[in-house]
Parts: C-alpha cells; structure tokens; sequence
C-alpha cells in the first residue's frame, strides 16, 4: 500500500473514532475511487502515489466546481459542504505552487525542450504538466506556456 494510501485509510479510522462525519464520507469517497483506479488495472497493481495525486487533486476540482454551481444557485448550504470536502482533499496534496514559480517552471522547461513557437506547445505541456503535477492546475500551466511561447 501506497503512502498516500495509508494516510487515507488511518484518516477514515480516525474520521471514525472522532465521529466527523463530512470527513469520513469524504475519504471513504477517496478509498474508492482508489480501489476502481486498483480494478481497473489490475488485481494485484499497487497504485502509486503520483497516481493517487491525481486521482485526489481530480476530486478536489470536482468539489470547487461543485460548489461553484451551489453557489450561483445560491445553495449555500451545500455550497458550504462541498468547500468543507475540498479542504479535507486538500490535506492530502502536495502544496500547490505559486504562479511565479509555475512561470519560472515554465521558462526552464521551454529552455531545456528548446521550444521557439506555439508549434511546440504540446511538447511543452507534457514535460510541464509531468513535473508540477499535483502542484498546479492544467489550465494555469497551460496559460503560462501560452504566453511565454507567444513572446
């Protein structure tokens, strides 16, 4: 079992022991996200924390997103839950970077791939995306690699 993993299982068992209830049904939803990504596999594939990342970071977008909605629905309530659900995520990722520091990512990346117009982009995203995953969002990265190819 994966580091992640375990975290996310002593989390559930302690999530019990306190009886916080939003906790424990939002890392049991982990868990089994976990175990479909297991299945899909295979029986005996450990899943990897990097994979993990992403699964988590794809349910903590989720959440904002949901929230979003509620809100201009003016659901505050489950508004609310869903921002409380995206925070327990958010424990469990890698802290997220800022965007001078995506930037400065960006630049050394275009440097090293040797990137000189829009042509590249795809190239670009992949070695960007591959090394700040879990730390950015897609479309952040993607805006910095834009611009910076663009000058």
């Amino acid at each position: 079992m994966s580091t992640l993993q375990s975290q996310i299982t002593d989390g559930i068992k302690d999530a019990m022991r306190s009886k916080d209830k939003v906790r424990l049904a939002t890392l049991r939803d982990v868990k089994s996200k976990f175990m479909l990504e297991q299945s899909k596999a295979g029986a005996s594939v450990e899943i990897k924390d990097e994979e993990a990342i992403k699964i988590i970071s794809k349910l903590h977008r989720q959440r904002i997103d949901t929230s979003e909605v509620y809100k201009e629905q003016s659901r505050e309530d489950l508004a609310s839950d869903e921002v409380a659900q995206a925070e327990i995520l958010s424990e469990f990722l890698p802290k997220a970077l800022s965007d001078n520091e995506i930037e400065t990512k960006v630049i050394e990346i275009i440097a090293k791939t040797g990137a000189s117009g829009m042509g590249d982009m795809g190239r670009v995203m992949g070695m960007a995306s591959a090394a700040m995953a879990g730390q950015a969002d897609g479309k952040v990265i993607s805006g910095f690699v834009r611009t910076q190819l663009l000058k």
